[in-house]
């Protein structure tokens, strides 16, 4: 995957979680806040970005007011160790896990995935893969 867009209401917010959370890399926020562009990104690894549009991007287009209208949820990937500090980093930070761990198929067959909403209602499921061969396709993106 080259990229996904979600629709935010709170920069700020959103770029905090992912960042903080996640432990995900933000792109173009100086330029961003200083009104460069038009919206910032997060990077998932080498290959993958989450750009946040701000409600002024997308409002307009909106059937309804909620932002999510067309996403039900994405998956991200990790290593099981990096997947077992993440579900840490939700449990400290009072996130719910609204379902999992469980196991579930995906690109790279079946993995164990937990699921959890960012601060604005995105269903988000975290996998890992047991196989190594499944992991390392998985994080070099093969």
């Amino acid at each position: 995957m080259d990229h996904i867009v979600l629709n935010v209401e709170d920069s700020k917010n959103m770029m905090a979680f992912y960042s903080k959370i996640l432990m995900f890399a933000p792109e173009r926020l100086e330029e961003y806040d200083a009104g460069k562009v038009p919206f910032p990104s997060i990077r998932l690894n080498s290959n993958t970005i989450i750009d946040l549009f701000p409600k002024k991007m997308w409002q307009k287009d909106a059937r309804d007011e909620q932002s999510s209208e067309n996403l039900n949820h994405f998956c991200i990937a990790l290593s099981k160790g990096t997947w077992q500090e993440l579900l840490e980093r939700l449990k400290a930070n009072n996130i719910n896990i609204q379902e999992g761990p469980v196991p579930r198929w995906g690109a790279h067959g079946t993995g164990t995935s937990i699921y959890f909403q960012d601060p604005e209602g995105n269903l988000i499921e975290a996998r890992y893969y047991e196989d190594k061969n499944n992991v390392e396709k998985c994080l070099l993106g093969s």
